[in-house]
């Protein structure tokens, strides 16, 4: 938060008192934001290709309730914890959704 100018020479909120502009949001805002196409392509792609070895031994460790050695192979797969964690998350909501039908 930024406090409003007094148009004063000296002390904490010195300087000329000006207008902020209202900027248009850059398209590098938008990085990383799934589109509507690539969500529906990753989907059929999932479908044809199915899960990925380690994938599939992540969804058993899940299933036996063994999340921490998931997350820790996960990590080591995938690089990162952040990763690891959101791949978690989506191979949990796979297994969730193969259990409704």
């Amino acid at each position: 938060m930024v406090a409003s100018k007094t148009g004063i020479a000296v002390g904490l909120n010195k300087g000329h008192i000006t207008t902020r502009r209202e900027l248009k949001a850059k398209p590098s805002n938008k990085i990383g934001v799934a589109s509507q196409r690539n969500v529906f392509v990753k989907n059929i792609i999932r479908e044809v290709a199915g899960f990925a070895p380690y994938e599939r031994r992540l969804m058993e460790l899940i299933k036996n309730s063994k999340d921490k050695r998931a997350r820790k192979l996960c990590k080591s797969k995938l690089g990162t914890f952040l990763r690891a964690k959101k791949k978690i998350e989506e191979l949990q909501g796979a297994i969730a959704s193969s259990r409704r039908a």
